[in-house]
């Protein structure tokens, strides 16, 4: 596990490089069905993220409005003004998901504590993998768009915040992700499917550009219609 773990990481840059940043910024636009099915009015307008690489911890501007911005943390979300000023901020966010399905209504809080850490999560991957609680396995390889994916199965520690403790990552012969799947627990525990594609490189990181996420059926593929989630990353820099 440590030999595939250390080709997926090299094949991404290296975690020597990636421990030499602090953070990444880039721009995302994201779209798709499941924002209708919270409840929350999703435009396509290009948005600024901020994630840090070696503790969780994202901002997202704007949000909700022209001066407004997400900030995440695990255990805090806010969304600020312009003048900084706190409008609406929970402490332990999570606990406000209890009792939820996959049609729940989200408040703005709820919206942005899932946008962090999702964002967090995938701008960070595959290097979370390397970090300290993380335990890995390798499972039954998987046949789909033929090839041939090794995959690595991930049980996240509860100090990490992420759709789920069970997420299992797809690669393929050159060690690049080419799927990540998981149950999203904050909307009723339901599997996902989110296909990677388009790698862009960034001070020597590469990293898919778009990411395209499904329900996942019974037979294990993702299920194509409806698109749940959608996002476009561009304008990568590490720092």
């Amino acid at each position: 596990m440590k030999r595939l773990l250390q080709s997926i990481l090299d094949a991404h840059g290296g975690l020597a490089r990636w421990n030499s940043f602090d953070h990444v910024n880039a721009t995302i636009v994201t779209d798709g069905e499941f924002w209708k099915m919270k409840s929350v009015e999703q435009d396509q307008d290009p948005r600024r993220l901020t994630v840090k690489l070696h503790e969780q911890h994202a901002v997202l501007a704007p949000f909700g409005s022209a001066d407004w911005r997400l900030e995440f943390a695990p255990r805090h979300v806010a969304i600020r003004d312009g003048s900084d000023a706190a409008l609406l901020e929970a402490r332990d966010p999570r606990a406000s998901f209890a009792g939820h399905d996959m049609h729940t209504a989200w408040d703005p809080l709820q919206r942005a504590y899932f946008s962090g850490y999702a964002l967090w999560t995938y701008l960070a991957t595959p290097f979370l993998l390397a970090q300290e609680g993380v335990e890995l396995e390798e499972i039954a390889p998987w046949t789909e768009a033929g090839e041939r994916w090794r995959v690595v199965r991930a049980r996240f520690p509860a100090a990490i915040a992420t759709h789920s403790t069970i997420q299992d990552f797809f690669v393929g012969d050159d060690f690049l992700l080419r799927r990540h799947d998981y149950s999203v627990d904050v909307a009723g525990g339901f599997d996902a499917a989110q296909l990677v594609s388009d790698y862009i490189a960034s001070d020597g990181i590469l990293l898919p550009s778009k990411r395209r996420a499904y329900t996942r059926g019974q037979d294990g593929r993702p299920v194509l219609d409806p698109l749940m989630v959608a996002i476009d990353i561009s304008e990568v820099n590490f720092g």
